[in-house]
């Protein structure tokens, strides 16, 4: 079982629980343009963002808990660039000094709501009294602007120069917030509101118009790419 709700004290991330219930099995994690701080009941680990579906296994009674950061805003709190965790998932004490990290490790542990640990270790290590280092990366006129200008579909060239940024220091940027350059993430958000609305039950020609996929080919296309699986087994699997 699945459950999710808005973090209150971390901007946009999301503090999210899993729990397997009957026999083990294999799901998938999307790609979303997101990083998480995953408690897995045995450490903590964080899982850069992913280009492709990642496998995840699990097994009767797993209790997995997480906060999921908005895009472009985990590294402002891991002290790492993004894409140097793409496509992996790392224990949290390879990015922060053992002892902080095994503090946090307890502290999580031992909460009755772990998730609300997850998002007071997140505001604990980013509260300061000159500056916060996480709303900042929140209100960051690059990431802000990327996010917009590929949600309105706009071309590397152009959002470059929204930005009054040259291509090489877009993709730069790109990299260090989001872990990949500016195509791959609009591929990624592309695809996070097609099935979206193919979750919501629209057919799929028009869930490939909606989402700006040239045709229905188009995106059955991608989604094999994305995620393996064509679109309808997806959705079945859901």
């Amino acid at each position: 079982m699945y459950r999710e709700r808005a973090a209150r004290a971390v901007p946009g991330a999301v503090l999210w629980s899993w729990r397997t219930e009957g026999d083990a099995g294999t799901g998938r994690v999307l790609p979303d343009g997101c990083m998480d701080l995953i408690w897995t009941g045995g450490g903590l680990l964080v899982a850069g963002p992913d280009t492709v579906a990642q496998p995840a296994e699990r097994l009767p009674g797993d209790h997995t808990v997480g906060l999921r950061f908005a895009p472009g805003t985990a590294p402002a709190v891991l002290g790492v660039a993004a894409w140097e965790l793409r496509d992996r998932r790392v224990p949290l004490g390879a990015l922060w000094p053992g002892a902080e990290a095994r503090v946090a490790l307890e502290r999580v542990a031992e909460a009755d709501d772990r998730a609300a640990a997850l998002e007071a270790l997140v505001r604990q290590r980013t509260d300061g009294p000159a500056r916060d280092p996480l709303r900042e990366a929140v209100g960051d006129p690059v990431r802000r602007g990327v996010l917009d200008g590929l949600r309105r579909e706009v071309g590397v060239a152009g959002l470059a120069a929204e930005l009054s940024l040259s291509e090489r220091q877009l993709l730069r940027r790109c990299r260090e917030l989001f872990g990949y350059g500016p195509k791959t993430l609009h591929r990624v958000l592309r695809l996070e509101r097609a099935l979206a609305a193919a979750r919501a039950g629209e057919p799929f020609a028009r869930v490939a118009a909606g989402a700006g996929y040239a045709d229905q080919a188009h995106l059955a296309r991608e989604v094999r790419a994305l995620v393996g699986v064509p679109l309808t087994e997806l959705l079945a699997g859901s």
